[in-house]
């Protein structure tokens, strides 16, 4: 599955359309045309006929180029540390898919024919940019004709889910161990769920390693988690809201009643463009009915009205009410670092405006104390940095397309090139000019 448990996730999990990769269906169309160009070849018994323009002093007039076996190297072009998702995947395509049809249209694997070597997801490489010192993830040895057709969705697989376990891992690391929920199934395809919910988990995964932390993956669909067993989760949505017509306390009080008590209580308090008076609201209403089901003795229902934490998610087009213009957008406009200190300072002391007892007013600054800042809406590795720096009061952050941003640095990207040929038992290198083979320790044998 990962570095950290060195085993392979196979086809009972990714269940992937094998008819259709092995007929192409999803290959860039000169890859297939390659294979009918090959495979002719060798049905006319055809050998090299050509001039020997690289491989000087070797002999290649009995070279079978229909049946010719190549090692090629799959890689990362995306500049820095990369974090490494869909390798078993890219293996699982090449295991089930890797072969040809026969005369009688029968399709005749050759997995087995082949060698493969390959990293374990959640594997790290550094490219300086230079093509000449690349670190493959996957190579394999092979007649190439028998695995032509799966470069295009092997590249595309390895491309995306590099692609976002990096950038997860980026905002993790600007995020200083505090937790990253995985926002971004809106932004995308639905049928990409489950591989970008998977390559999220390995970059959580290998941030808890690499910084010594504990955050826990944080997913919004159950389709995220289908790769690794995660169950998506979630509170109320601005519809709800509208719903009651504005009333977030109303609506909160309505879910605290009707869903599980294990699933946190978020308020999203920015339907009305007054953070501060909604999450009052919402405290105090949650709060008094906690309270009363506690001096009932109803221990177990008053668990419903614990609120775990409020969300901000101002617009960045508007200036929430709580906060006093200084006429500047960047400090006004959004979630903005004074919204969240002045939401922060509202939510330690609303318990200070309360009429209670002397035995609740301990109790009721805790309950206070221990509810989150949550918050959303154009955040990325810089704007986490920049609240961070400021020590801003945000417990989480709530992540969406910036976990997909694929522009400047963050541009990710996959390639494949045959860097050998075997000609008499022998391996030659055969590297596009500007390119050469390349080692990467962290290759193991696929079996």
């Amino acid at each position: 599955m990962t570095i950290f448990n060195r085993e392979r996730l196979t086809n009972e999990i990714f269940k992937i359309d094998v008819k259709r990769l092995r007929s192409g269906w999803y290959s860039d169309k000169y890859f297939e045309n390659i294979g009918v160009m090959l495979r002719t070849l060798a049905e006319q018994n055809y050998y090299f006929k050509g001039e020997t323009l690289r491989l000087e002093g070797v002999d290649l007039s009995r070279t079978d180029i229909g049946n010719l076996e190549v090692e090629m190297q799959w890689f990362s072009r995306r500049s820095g540390k990369v974090v490494i998702a869909g390798v078993d995947k890219a293996l699982t395509m090449l295991r089930h898919c890797s072969g040809y049809f026969n005369r009688k249209g029968k399709f005749v694997n050759t997995w087995n024919k082949l060698e493969v070597e390959a990293v374990h997801d959640g594997a790290t490489v550094n490219y300086n940019g230079d093509p000449l010192h690349i670190l493959p993830v996957i190579r394999v040895r092979g007649r190439y004709r028998d695995f032509a057709l799966l470069e295009t969705p092997t590249l595309g697989l390895l491309t995306r889910s590099s692609r976002v376990a990096t950038n997860v891992y980026e905002t993790l690391t600007a995020a200083g161990g505090k937790p990253v929920l995985f926002f971004p199934a809106r932004c995308d395809l639905h049928e990409a769920q489950a591989a970008d919910g998977y390559a999220y988990n390995v970059a959580v995964q290998l941030f808890n390693h690499d910084h010594n932390q504990h955050v826990s993956p944080f997913i919004s669909t159950d389709a995220q988690g289908d790769w690794w067993g995660g169950v998506g989760g979630g509170t109320i949505a601005h519809a709800s809201i509208a719903c009651f017509f504005g009333d977030t306390a109303e609506t909160m009080m309505a879910f605290a009643s009707a869903c599980a008590a294990e699933i946190p209580r978020i308020a999203l308090v920015d339907f009305n463009n007054d953070s501060v008076r909604d999450s009052l609201l919402v405290m105090q209403s949650m709060f008094f009915r906690y309270r009363e089901l506690i001096d009932s003795g109803a221990q177990t229902e008053a668990q419903r009205y614990l609120l775990f934490g409020i969300r901000l998610d101002t617009s960045s087009s508007v200036r929430d009410v709580s906060v006093p213009s200084l006429g500047k957008p960047e400090l006004d406009m959004g979630v903005n670092p004074r919204l969240v200190f002045i939401a922060r300072n509202a939510v330690n002391t609303a318990w200070e405006k309360w009429e209670l007892p002397e035995k609740w007013l301990n109790r009721a600054r805790e309950w206070c104390r221990n509810v989150k800042i949550v918050v959303s809406g154009g955040f990325n590795p810089a704007k986490i940095l920049y609240f961070e720096k400021l020590d801003v009061p945000v417990d989480i952050y709530a992540v969406g397309s910036s976990l997909f941003a694929n522009e400047g640095p963050r541009v990710t990207d996959f390639t494949a090139d045959i860097a050998q040929v075997k000609i008499n038992g022998e391996w030659w290198a055969m590297s596009k000019v500007g390119r050469n083979r390349g080692e990467n320790p962290d290759l193991e044998s696929v079996s």
